[in-house]
């Protein structure tokens, strides 16, 4: 059995276009509770998931690929807009944190993914994903209060932005 490892074969690790098919493995991906509290996200119910997605299916500004590793889905990544910014996110299952699947996907979406200039914001205290970020050319951009939503919880969030 090959292991599931974005530094061995190549080809067993790959981005590749969302579609409604990976919403349940999508789904259970987000609702881990220690990558919400990483992340300071509340996960969604499968209704709001669902919905959420049917609206960003038919969303022209919104570039949403699936990471895969082994032909299993591990994460997706995606650029989107939030107030006029185009931004960008991403997600990996907990169970492959530590791999560089993050920094690896952000580097190939970043080639595909030519608008710029693209916006990320983490939790303060995800130093990981941080670190992700400034080694995919991100800078730090400042600091700012996130406020409590049905989504995210209140949190120090850091701004960063490529350029």
């Amino acid at each position: 059995m090959r292991r599931a490892t974005p530094q061995g074969d190549v080809s067993a690790f790959r981005l590749r276009p969302t579609g409604p098919g990976d919403l349940p493995a999508l789904y259970e991906i987000q609702t881990d509770p220690e990558s919400n509290e990483m992340a300071g996200t509340k996960p969604r119910t499968r209704e709001a998931f669902f919905a959420a997605w049917e609206r960003n299916f038919a969303d022209p500004e919104i570039n949403s690929r699936v990471i895969e590793i082994d032909g299993v889905i591990v994460g997706s990544i995606a650029r989107f807009q939030v107030e006029r910014h185009g931004c960008i996110g991403y997600w990996i299952a907990r169970e492959h944190w530590g791999k560089g699947i993050a920094s690896r996907a952000l580097a190939q979406f970043l080639i595909e993914e030519g608008r710029r200039p693209l916006h990320a914001t983490t939790a303060s205290t995800n130093a990981p994903s941080q670190h992700i970020l400034r080694k995919c050319g991100f800078r730090l951009a400042g600091h700012s209060m996130g406020e409590e939503t049905e989504r995210f919880t209140a949190r120090e969030i850091a701004e960063f932005v490529l350029e």
